[in-house]
């Protein structure tokens, strides 16, 4: 999809997810979104498009690093629940609770122990949260090897994309198979009525992120709220010049005549 199509379709979008953001702080309801898939399939470029019209304050994105000495002792979703939307907060997820059925379990970081305990206790942990009230959704970005092969290749040759790559990332490309049979396996024990998976195709980013941002407005309910009118008064006097002295830089050299 080309630039210019993309962003004349996602600009009515972004004003539908701009009334989205007033519901939830009008109504108290809370939004979480959970976005998962294999290395490069966009997930930063979609929570991007989401929020970037959004108040930061309101909307917040999680991206967690590796659990340290203590959280590794903790129960496996202690972590995560700080991080829930509050009331009239929307949370994205930069990948969640499901790395331990995806990339721990593929590298080996949980053992099978530790993965089949976690597949069992998600759509608990889960019922629970959609039980207290909060809407969750999950995504799985969905993209090819041949595609996340041609974006691994652009990280490695553009110097501005290349903290992207990880070691961990590396090592994927030669796991393509094991992820594939990860995902099936979490599909199958955390595809749940209360908090199904939704698949979106992400061969074409652009096109996956348009058809992403359309799914979850069209899945809330109508959030129309009107908006109040702004009072705006007069200032009362013209603009006034704002005085100031002249800051010289600090020079971390002698300056030469």
């Amino acid at each position: 999809m080309k630039t210019k199509q993309y962003e004349e379709l996602l600009e009515p979008m972004e004003q539908e997810l701009v009334q989205m953001a007033r519901w939830a702080k009008a109504t108290g309801e809370r939004i979480c979104v959970l976005l998962e898939g294999r290395d490069t399939a966009g997930k930063g470029g979609t929570i991007k498009a989401i929020s970037q019209r959004l108040n930061p304050r309101q909307c917040r994105v999680v991206a967690l690093s590796k659990p340290g000495d203590t959280e590794r002792t903790q129960w496996y979703f202690q972590r995560y629940v700080p991080h829930l939307p509050a009331a009239g907060e929307i949370v994205l997820f930069d990948r969640s609770w499901y790395n331990r059925a995806g990339v721990e379990k593929v590298m080996g970081f949980a053992d099978d122990a530790q993965v089949t305990k976690f597949l069992h206790e998600a759509p608990i942990f889960e019922r629970l949260l959609v039980d207290d009230g909060i809407r969750l959704f999950k995504y799985w970005l969905s993209a090819g090897q041949e595609a996340q092969e041609e974006r691994f290749a652009e990280r490695l040759v553009d110097p501005l994309k290349r903290w992207k790559l990880s070691p961990i990332d590396l090592a994927s490309r030669t796991k393509y198979a094991e992820y594939s049979a990860a995902r099936e396996a979490m599909f199958a024990a955390t595809h749940t009525q209360h908090a199904p998976w939704t698949v979106v195709d992400y061969n074409d980013q652009k096109h996956g992120r348009l058809t992403l941002i359309r799914d979850l407005l069209d899945r809330l309910p109508d959030t129309h709220v009107p908006e109040e009118p702004l009072d705006w008064p007069e200032l009362g006097h013209p603009p006034l010049e704002e005085e100031f002295a002249l800051l010289q830089p600090i020079a971390l050299f002698p300056l030469e005549d």
